[in-house]
């Protein structure tokens, strides 16, 4: 028992993370094919790396206490496509909608590539999550991880949102969870961290069998997904 300004370690805790461990390895080698065909047709069709690039902005995320990290993800855009729609008057429009709109992601992105469009609507590019269960920063079921600005921001919108951003980062982002098989991105940000809160507080692993049953039919039907 850790006892003193440390938090005690959980059932709950222990049981969590060794499922993560063990799915996640599970989960890579079934997905094994879907990653090596994914990776080869984002080479083929898009100058660029795989993996979203290291520097990209939106690729820092808030995990568990707040603590930034870098999330894995195949790279469904242009290179760049954070500067991009700063910078480039063609993509003003995203800017614009990602921070007025209440959803943080435009409904039509232009950035977007024809391979990356089915790689989102199916949540394949989501898969090298997985890396990011492996260290530590994230668990196979949980809030979505969010960006720094990306709070900032719906803030401003929704105001009164913030207790419960601050019971969202008591845990563990997840590649899957609660507002993700319930709509996704249809789902408004006061909607969905209300959600995500939600999940924080009840901290039950009979939610995350249920809410893992049901992400596949969520993946196959790509419903709510940009």
């Amino acid at each position: 028992m850790i006892s003193g300004k440390r938090n005690k370690i959980s059932f709950y805790d222990v049981t969590k993370r060794t499922i993560d461990l063990i799915g996640s390895i599970i989960l890579l080698i079934v997905f094994s094919p879907i990653i090596i065909i994914s990776a080869l047709l984002i080479k083929i069709t898009s100058p660029g790396p795989v993996m979203v690039e290291k520097t990209n902005e939106h690729m820092k995320r808030l995990g568990r206490g707040g603590k930034v990290f870098r999330l894995f993800k195949f790279r469904s855009m242009m290179v760049e496509a954070d500067k991009l729609e700063k910078t480039d008057p063609r993509f003003k429009q995203v800017y614009i909608e990602k921070r007025t709109a209440g959803y943080y992601k435009p409904k039509n992105d232009p950035r977007i590539s024809k391979v990356g469009k089915f790689l989102r609507k199916h949540s394949i590019d989501e898969i090298p999550q997985l890396i990011n269960v492996l260290k530590g920063e994230m668990s196979i079921v949980g809030p979505r991880p969010y960006l720094p600005e990306e709070l900032v921001e719906q803030q401003k919108i929704f105001p009164g949102t913030e207790k419960y951003i601050k019971e969202v980062l008591t845990v563990r982002p997840g590649i899957t969870g609660f507002w993700q098989i319930t709509g996704r991105s249809d789902i408004k940000f006061d909607k969905r961290i209300e959600m995500d809160a939600y999940y924080a507080r009840k901290k039950s692993l009979l939610f995350d069998v249920l809410i893992i049953l049901k992400t596949p039919w969520a993946m196959i039907s790509g419903k709510g997904a940009v």
